[in-house]
């Protein structure tokens, strides 16, 4: 029965995005037919039309994909309406050079406006009818959490901004024993198991395996190692090969030309905005343009990272870190511009182009928090296999007060898993991203206080 509801979901899933994709097909052929064939050299007939089409369709599908623009029921209707409008503008845009390259010349670009305002409305029904039916079909999971040593408070918090998955009934530590967990696992629809150690671990998810309980775990760090590694068959045991070596030779180089390829492209497109926005710093209040900071990146090394100063001047004049916190008042009302559009970050092409950074990688972290972090968390350090990036998995999918914990389990992933297409849709989902206001959530002043403490007492 379990199984079946969760081939429903799947199947209502699909019927949204064919809905989806068919109807902004639908659109796009009524503006290419009524506008847009007229325009190229040699006119489309029958099966031309039927080609283009198909090219319109492929490019939506690639785009949604790569925004995460399909995930009904997992991901919230903003988040969802917010990557398939992207999908829709980059289609659209590259449609539009095709019809210039076919046409020979620059046409109206009016028609696929209006293609893309019609295609929003629809992305807003559709989203809207999704999130309804399968809120109906599918309330949220009876779910059991169990944890060992470290309290669930804070990541309960955090279930609690999802309460449309999960509805908690029990909360039990594994103290009470694996008889009473087993009975608590047969009521639930869905198990939360947070950090607890290996050998039980491993009982409660074969307990879930049995019952056809869905599970979910926090991970550890030798689970995501775990992830990047190679099943090799060299005799009839399965091994599992952990190379542990970052990027290969091959990878770095591929890497660094996408990197100067495209951080000179943004350079181009971007200079308007490093003229206004340097403009806009200096006549605020006369000071600095620019902020540097000293980061740790690739094996260690210390390089200057270069942003557009959105703080007063002197933000941190007693010499201590002090981390932005939610509603800083160091940060100038023209940092406040520049830190919502992420244009503060633009300088950081240039550290790209030097060599410094990369477009995609771990965030190069302040040389005090990485000692900070290190002596509490050691494997802190496997963050510097691979130069620091502008964006990478824990922009995309934390906080910037997301824990040093947590963050360094993201990178991991990331390292781990890396590839020239992965690191192609990290790019696309940053343009998401930028959307999103609490990605850029800052800490709280008591946990700023804690670090700049800390800060202090080592230098004394």
């Amino acid at each position: 029965m379990k199984n079946n509801n969760e081939q429903f979901k799947k199947f209502l899933r699909s019927v949204f995005t064919a809905t989806l994709v068919i109807a902004q097909a639908a659109i796009f052929a009524y503006v290419w037919l009524t506008e847009y064939n007229n325009y190229i050299v040699l006119p489309f007939v029958s099966k031309g039309h039927w080609f283009f089409f198909a090219v319109y369709i492929l490019f939506m599908c690639i785009f949604l994909h790569s925004f995460d623009g399909l995930k009904y029921g997992v991901y919230r209707k903003a988040n969802i309406i917010t990557a398939q409008t992207l999908a829709c503008i980059a289609t659209a845009f590259v449609i539009y050079l095709q019809i210039v390259l076919m046409s020979a010349r620059f046409v109206t670009v009016l028609p696929l406006i209006l293609m893309v305002l019609a295609d929003i409305a629809v992305i807003v029904l559709i989203s809207s009818i999704s999130e309804w039916v399968l809120k109906k079909l599918f309330p949220p999971k009876k779910s059991l959490v169990v944890w060992d040593i470290y309290s669930p408070e804070a990541f309960l918090e955090k279930m609690a901004t999802r309460k449309d998955k999960f509805s908690i009934n029990d909360i039990v530590n594994v103290s009470v024993g694996i008889d009473e967990i087993e009975k608590l696992v047969k009521n639930s629809e869905s198990v939360i198991i947070y950090d607890v150690h290996s050998e039980m671990r491993n009982k409660i998810l074969k307990l879930c395996f049995e019952n056809d309980v869905r599970a979910y775990t926090t991970s550890k760090i030798s689970d995501i190692l775990t992830r990047g590694a190679e099943c090799v068959h060299l005799f009839d045991t399965p091994l599992l090969l952990y190379r542990n070596i970052g990027l290969t030779v091959e990878q770095r180089f591929f890497k660094r030309l996408l990197d100067i390829l495209v951080s000179l492209i943004l350079l181009t497109v971007t200079s308007p905005f490093f003229l206004i926005s340097a403009i806009a710093i200096k006549l605020y209040d006369g000071g600095p343009v620019f902020f540097r900071q000293a980061r740790g990146t690739l094996g260690g090394k210390v390089f200057y990272i270069h942003k557009f100063r959105s703080m007063i001047v002197d933000a941190e004049k007693d010499g201590a870190p002090h981390p932005a916190e939610e509603a800083d008042p160091r940060i100038t009302p023209v940092g406040k511009i520049l830190r919502a559009t992420r244009l503060d970050e633009l300088p950081q092409l240039i550290d790209i182009l030097n060599g410094n950074m990369s477009l995609v990688g771990p965030r190069p972290e302040r040389v005090e928090h990485i000692k900070q972090y290190t002596e509490k968390i050691p494997e802190f350090q496997y963050r510097l296999k691979v130069r620091g990036g502008l964006t990478g998995y824990a922009q995309l999918y934390g906080k910037y007060n997301t824990s040093p914990y947590d963050k360094l389990q993201l990178d991991l992933m990331y390292i781990e898993n890396y590839s020239l297409l992965l690191d192609i849709r990290l790019l696309l989902m940053t343009v998401k991203i930028m959307f999103i206001k609490e990605s850029t959530e800052g800490f709280s002043k008591e946990e700023s206080k804690k670090i700049t403490k800390k800060s202090k007492s080592e230098k004394k």
